[in-house]
């Protein structure tokens, strides 16, 4: 087993997820992982990051598919015996013009971007070891969607002891709402991102607060961050900054020094908490 730190990145083939490797591969004292669903795409982003001088190794991750959280789970564990550093980036957005029916995007969003991302840190949150640095990557789409909610749906989320089932039973409810086109009735926003989003850095307060209940002396933090408008696939050629750029608030949290006791389960965007 290595002693070597170890750092993990989901979706990182390309866009905000590549360039968090990109900066990892430059000042992170151990082996970053760059991971994505399709192996051949990801070996590529790989050789791209070795023409730069840069060392990534490549391990496949679906987050959508639970075996092959688990094989990187079990791969962790037998190489390295637990992770140092956990980036949750992946996730998906259909376009603004997108003629999917809504009820479809609202399941294939939350699907992803929610529950995939619960699944990895259910997994993968156990592994993290004494001082690892947490970061779960959602969007200033997550406020702007929560003030789109109902008063009661806003008091949930706010909420300092929603529990983890209960976010799961709302974040659930939505994706029925929308089939049943009742989710504006309900209280909810009209984005399937947004909820999505909410999903994310609810989960992120409540992980933080488990952490402080069951592995207080072992000084992990976990945050949720915004990397800002940037120009990647999902959101287009007119945003405002580079996948770089992107990268700056991500990469902050993730290499946030050893005696540092916060941020922890926060919500930043530009390296700043914001008011959740």
């Amino acid at each position: 087993m290595s002693n070597v730190p170890v750092a993990v990145v989901t979706g990182s083939n390309k866009g905000i997820g590549f360039a968090i490797v990109r900066a990892l591969c430059k000042q992170f004292p151990g082996d970053v992982y760059l991971t994505a669903r399709d192996p051949s795409r990801g070996q590529d982003a790989v050789a791209k990051l070795q023409a730069e001088g840069l060392h990534a190794f490549f391990h496949q991750l679906d987050i959508d598919d639970l075996q092959s959280i688990r094989a990187l789970r079990d791969f962790l564990k037998e190489k390295y015996g637990g992770l140092n550093v956990l980036v949750n980036n992946a996730g998906i957005a259909f376009k603004v013009h997108d003629t999917t029916p809504f009820a479809v995007q609202a399941e294939v969003t939350l699907k992803t971007n929610f529950f995939g991302t619960r699944n990895v840190c259910t997994e993968l949150l156990p592994l993290v070891k004494p001082y690892g640095k947490v970061v779960n990557v959602s969007s200033m789409v997550s406020s702007s969607a929560l003030g789109g909610c109902s008063q009661e749906l806003q008091q949930k989320f706010r909420s300092d002891t929603i529990t983890e089932d209960e976010l799961v039973e709302l974040m659930t409810k939505f994706v029925e709402d929308t089939k049943k086109s009742m989710h504006e009735k309900e209280g909810w926003p009209n984005t399937a991102y947004g909820v999505s989003k909410i999903g994310v850095t609810v989960l992120s307060r409540i992980q933080a607060r488990m952490l402080n209940e069951t592995r207080k002396g072992d000084h992990i933090l976990l945050n949720a961050c915004c990397p800002g408008w940037v120009r990647t696939d999902m959101a287009g050629p007119k945003a405002t900054k580079s996948p770089d750029e992107g990268a700056e608030t991500p990469v902050y949290l993730a290499l946030l020094p050893s005696d540092a006791d916060g941020p922890h389960g926060q919500f930043l965007s530009n390296k700043t908490v914001r008011t959740w």
